[in-house]
């Protein structure tokens, strides 16, 4: 079944994770592989499931231009502090830079000094200070006056002895904060023309009910991580490299978190540098989600691009060229 909803549509009727204690999470293995799961309020195959309906703009100005707005129009709708995810990697960098200028020019409205921002993955273990950091990266783009002025910023800690039980408690604060308002999401290739959203890889076993998860970090998602960051201007030394190099895992916010986000904007901006996105992002706009419960559940696993069709209320920004 295929639902076409308004923009304000709340899917929290639909779906909730429990949001109680570090006790409510319980630990599930699935190959090298490990996931942090609650309990849910409704089963993902009685979710109707929903058209991806891409907009096309000219150019990443113009969709970090909307990312923008997407913020300004649910500011304008809660007096309260917003709670967002941000994106990383190509796809939200102009966004950012918007985000820069605003607090470099005072933040004149008090929007930045609203947010409580949270990142969605990370390379782990490492020093939250290698120049090869998402962190520095989110530093570089939003400059120092962003950082002043923002309400909180809570990166994934990724130097910490216990990386699970630290990932339990990023999850715990995420949601005690009432919910996530508005979840900026990529779309990353995977093999035979599946996705990945967040770092849920293909065939990872990631659950309606996976709240977080680590996962081994593949050797040419690394390399392309490290000429990213070689090509995007950071200031990078030899020594962080190496660390980085040397990075097994990474960590990932999972399906629960995007299926109970108020607000999901998605942009895919690089089909030019990553063309596997095309027929990748063509798959989730076609693909017959399956009611039955069995069937759906290995559709998702087998590619998790499919599960931002599971929350009613999306927006996809694109440029031309992901269709071409």
């Amino acid at each position: 079944m295929v639902i076409r909803l308004p923009r304000n549509k709340q899917i929290g009727e639909d779906f909730k994770v429990s949001t109680a204690s570090p006790s409510a999470t319980t630990r599930r293995q699935v190959g090298p592989n490990l996931w942090f799961d609650r309990a849910l309020n409704n089963q993902p195959s009685r979710l109707p499931t929903y058209e991806l309906r891409p907009e096309i703009l000219d150019s990443e100005e113009a969709v970090g231009r909307a990312m923008l707005s997407e913020l300004e129009t649910a500011a304008h709708e809660k007096p309260d502090d917003l709670v967002i995810i941000l994106l990383g990697g190509r796809g939200a960098q102009a966004f950012h830079r918007l985000l820069g200028e605003r607090a470099s020019a005072g933040d004149p409205d008090g929007l930045i000094a609203r947010l409580r921002v949270f990142t969605q993955d990370a390379l782990a273990p490492m020093r939250m200070d290698n120049s090869f950091s998402f962190v520095r990266d989110f530093e570089r783009l939003l400059g120092p006056e962003f950082f002043r002025r923002v309400k909180s910023f809570t990166p994934m800690l990724t130097d910490v002895q216990d990386l699970a039980a630290e990932l339990v408690r990023y999850a715990d604060k995420l949601e005690a904060l009432g919910g996530i308002d508005i979840f900026f999401l990529g779309h990353g290739p995977e093999p035979n023309n599946a996705s990945h959203l967040a770092y849920i890889r293909s065939g990872s076993g990631a659950a309606a009910r996976s709240v977080a998860g680590i996962i081994p970090l593949a050797p040419n998602i690394l390399e392309h991580h490290i000429t990213k960051f070689k090509a995007g201007g950071a200031a990078l030394n030899a020594a962080d490299e190496v660390e980085c190099r040397g990075v097994a895992n990474i960590l990932t916010l999972g399906p629960a978190i995007i299926l109970s986000a108020k607000r999901i904007v998605q942009s895919v901006v690089d089909a030019d540098t990553a063309p596997a996105k095309r027929a990748s992002y063509r798959r989730v706009l076609e693909t017959q989600i399956a009611d039955d419960p069995q069937e759906r559940a290995a559709q998702l696993d087998e590619n998790p691009g499919l599960w931002i069709r599971l929350n009613p209320n999306v927006r996809s920004l694109i440029l031309p060229n992901v269709l071409s």
